[in-house]
């Protein structure tokens, strides 16, 4: 098999767009074996996960926190009440806001996640050190994209082939 230009743009492996694309279905793969047992799909994990860490939340801080939009949101929420792992619940005073909780069984599922961050790291082969650099790095990236996006600043791309 040959081996990419590196000076080529264009070329599929100098694409870090792919290259993060096929470690998060890798690791999406992963975590669908590892929350089998718990019943809940990644999404749902994760705004358990938030829940778990934060209490009592509206809908607006939960989407803000996952990064997700309320359409992609209500329906995660929608699945995770009718399994009884959460309630929401309307504000008396603004009833626009939805305050979301988890329920003593969903607080109870957080002990049987508890080794999943371990079993992560385990299969990935990496140090716990390298891997919290590689979440920093991507936390830095994401921050970096997502402000970009918002000022369309201009950028010199000459040492970045095939981002």
């Amino acid at each position: 098999m040959a081996h990419p230009d590196e000076g080529d743009p264009l070329a599929l492996d100098n694409q870090l767009c792919f290259s993060l694309y096929t470690a998060s279905r890798a690791l999406t793969g992963l975590y669908r074996e590892l929350l089998g047992d718990l019943g809940l799909t990644y999404p749902q994990y994760l705004v358990m996960i938030v829940l778990w860490e934060r209490g009592t939340l509206t809908v607006k801080e939960l989407s803000r926190a996952l990064h997700l939009d309320s359409g992609t949101l209500s329906p995660l929420l929608r699945r995770l009440e009718a399994s009884g792992l959460l309630t929401r619940e309307r504000s008396t005073t603004d009833e626009r806001v939805v305050r979301v909780t988890a329920t003593p069984r969903g607080l109870a599922l957080r002990e049987r996640a508890t080794d999943i961050p371990g079993r992560l790291v385990c299969a990935t082969d990496l140090t716990a050190a390298q891997a919290r650099e590689l979440r920093d790095a991507l936390g830095r990236l994401t921050f970096s994209v997502e402000t970009a996006a918002s000022r369309r600043a201009p950028c010199d791309t000459a040492e970045a082939p095939g981002t």
